[in-house]
């Protein structure tokens, strides 16, 4: 197995859950494609960026270069074109956000989507789903499949097998350091009657255990924890939830080691995919491998 990042502190995290592997390379930018191994299956993600087309009739004209060389250039897309150009494994698997697909008024998910399949020659579905039909939280996400060869695969054979109330990540006993100050739930409780008096929706998610679901972990979560707090009961502070906690909500065992502080971890988890997801569009994949 071979993997990417550049992070010190994710790295960290890789090492410690991982110590035969992957091959750890650093920062995929600098990567020459021809020194990664030959693999069957690439698995990415990459930072919603846009891929303007504004002046490419200009560009042919003047015979600059437009398509893959020109642009996606700059963009971590790029360089997960460029691997894929470069090895053509027989499959791959794209995650990113929602909005990917509405991005740029739809232009982005085009260009990726013309990338994918016109320039590069791969059979393509995509889908955004929902991590709740897995784990008790909302987070939907774009999901991209390509194959080389043209086959049977369907989104609709990943099939979402519910699951339990917010109360089956939580912690028995959590410790005193993730109840929110005076001050900050005070703060908390401000914004949120500021932007309803507003009409906006702005403000904290509260949830406890016979909860159905959580809002979406974010990366931001070590902030202030703000979209997703766990109630302690009534005239008491809530609280965080706790890196374990987080790491359960995006499916991942407890003996998965977290080696690295509550700012990195939530940091790392709130960036992180939903395992069960990958793991059910894996498995309708892999027959197809």
């Amino acid at each position: 197995m071979y993997a990417s990042e550049w992070n010190r502190f994710s790295r960290m995290t890789y090492e410690a859950n991982w110590h035969d592997g992957p091959n750890l390379a650093g920062d995929i930018t600098k990567v020459d494609a021809s020194s990664i191994p030959d693999f069957d299956l690439l698995l990415a993600g990459f930072p919603c960026q846009p891929f303007s087309l504004a002046g490419v009739s200009k560009k042919n004209s003047l015979g600059r270069p437009t398509g893959f060389a020109d642009r996606t250039q700059g963009t971590l897309f790029f360089d997960v074109a460029r691997i894929i150009k470069a090895k053509r494994p027989k499959a791959f698997l794209l995650e990113n956000v929602k909005n990917l697909v509405s991005h740029d008024h739809g232009r982005t998910f085009r260009t990726i989507l013309s990338m994918l399949e016109d320039e590069l020659g791969y059979h393509v579905s995509w889908r955004v789903i929902d991590t709740d039909g897995w784990l008790p939280q909302h987070r939907e996400r774009t999901y991209i499949v390509g194959f080389l060869k043209p086959n049977g695969f369907s989104f609709d054979s990943v099939q979402a097998p519910g699951h339990g109330d917010v109360g089956t990540i939580l912690e028995d006993c959590a410790p005193d350091k993730y109840t929110l100050s005076d001050r900050m739930w005070g703060y908390l409780q401000r914004y949120r009657a500021k932007h309803e008096a507003a009409g906006n929706g702005f403000g904290y998610g509260m949830v406890s255990t016979d909860s159905p679901r959580t809002r979406t972990l974010s990366a931001r979560y070590g902030k202030d924890g703000s979209e997703i707090l766990v109630s302690r009961g009534e005239g008491l502070n809530p609280r965080r939830l706790t890196p374990r906690e987080c790491a359960r909500l995006m499916g991942y065992p407890d003996s998965f080691a977290i080696p690295v502080s509550d700012t990195q971890a939530y940091r790392q988890l709130g960036n992180s995919v939903a395992v069960p997801v990958i793991r059910a569009i894996g498995e309708r994949m892999a027959p197809f491998l």
